[in-house]
């Protein structure tokens, strides 16, 4: 089967057709965490969902260089510093710091690069951006000294997303960040500096100010990967105004189609509901943990539904989890046993082998279908486990079986 996703820009599952064929090397961006509080559990669901996108191309052969951003500064991280009295910088490494040892936990594969939105070297990247933004009309420095993004100027604007610009006008969204703009929808790519600010601020031809939120991930993206990017993740609460902004301000800039396929993950829900902390129902990885459960019961519980579908998180779910992992292991352990044995007469088996057995990635290969992988996978423990309690496994077969659970467990 042809490796296929549904890419949100044509709302179709589309053939994945790498930009470099030959080269094999598939270049993703992935959004990371705002690092102004410890990320929950929602941002790893679409972690983890990156993580079995990375893990699936590689078994199907293909080197990926991925590159997730660390957002350090934005208004929130200025927020969380000032009130804690301490320096920005260390206000979110505390969190940084807590993000990867929460990838640590959760087993996922640590991107190629982590560029943090305050490293100079994409600061001045940003910078240059702007800058050519507005020497092609597509950006204006308003009054409030801040430049912003003209969007009426960019004619693909809202085409990710799927809407036209009149259906602004009454977005709550938008209008959280207004100032003095051409257009409700302007968006802002520098920040003028304001005393709210303190001393978080960088030097520009516009005056002293900090980027925008949406022009960071543009800058870091291109400068890693290049102005054409295979493929760009992130959750739906991305697509609108974060991931069409970066559109129009890279292709405003480079005049090159930005990105190939754009992947979105589902939200999380808890027992039915949104997560809040006003709820009750908000939580970490060590919030986890402090049940009592795993990292890699955590894992599963956050993989196992498709990445397009609401995941309902319940602690029943995480129950049913640890049960789950407890078949598998189980399972390994009996054909283990099997394996091992010599000389040991047994019946033909009835158990297919494995080699003929494609159902699992054939899965993964439409659009990540995990959830259909996973019930082949238990299919399979089923008819394996009959023919063992029927004696009618040999240590070949365990052994075969043993080798295919090897290569599968690279994406689990």
């Amino acid at each position: 089967m042809a490796l296929r996703f549904f890419n949100t820009y044509s709302r179709e599952l589309e053939e994945f057709e790498p930009r470099d064929p030959a080269a094999r090397t598939i270049g993703i961006y992935t959004c990371g965490p705002t690092v102004y509080s410890r990320a929950h559990i929602g941002n790893f669901r679409a972690y983890i969902f990156e993580d079995l996108l990375q893990r699936h191309l590689e078994l199907r052969g293909y080197k990926v260089h991925r590159v997730m951003n660390i957002t350090d500064v934005d208004d929130k991280t200025i927020r969380g510093a000032r009130e804690a009295k301490v320096p920005l910088a260390r206000f979110t490494e505390q969190f940084k710091q807590a993000f990867f040892e929460d990838v640590e936990t959760l087993r996922i594969k640590r991107a190629d690069e982590f560029p943090a939105a305050t490293d100079q070297r994409y600061i001045d990247r940003m910078i240059e951006m702007i800058g050519a933004l507005i020497a092609r009309g597509l950006a204006y420095q308003a009054d409030d000294k801040s430049v912003y993004f003209r969007i009426n100027k960019f004619p693909n604007y809202g085409k990710l997303a799927h809407f036209d610009l009149s259906q602004l006008q009454s977005t709550g969204r938008v209008k959280h960040d207004e100032y003095d703009k051409e257009h409700i929808g302007d968006f802002a790519l520098w920040k003028a500096w304001d005393e709210e600010d303190g001393d978080v601020k960088w030097d520009s031809p516009w005056g002293p100010g900090r980027p925008g939120w949406h022009i960071e991930c543009s800058a870091m993206a291109t400068a890693l990967l290049g102005d054409q990017i295979d493929i760009h993740c992130g959750g739906v609460d991305n697509i609108f105004p974060h991931h069409e902004a970066e559109i129009a301000q890279s292709e405003g800039v480079t005049g090159k189609k930005f990105v190939r396929y754009w992947l979105h993950c589902a939200h999380l829900l808890v027992d039915g509901q949104k997560m809040a902390k006003s709820l009750g129902n908000f939580y970490t990885v060590p919030d986890v943990l402090a049940k009592g459960y795993t990292g890699r019961e955590l894992r599963y519980a956050l993989l196992r539904v498709h990445y397009r579908v609401p995941l309902n998180f319940t602690w029943e779910g995480m129950h049913e989890a640890r049960e789950s992992l407890g078949r598998i292991d189980e399972w390994l352990t009996r054909l283990r046993e099997i394996g091992q044995e010599e000389n040991v007469q047994r019946s033909t088996s009835n158990a297919q082998s494995p080699i003929e057995k494609s159902d699992f990635e054939n899965s993964l290969d439409d659009d990540l279908n995990i959830s259909a992988a996973l019930g082949f996978l238990f299919e399979s423990i089923r008819e394996t486990n009959r023919a063992m309690d029927e004696n009618k496994l040999d240590a070949a077969s365990a052994k075969a079986w043993l080798d295919w659970w090897k290569r599968i467990n690279t994406v689990l």
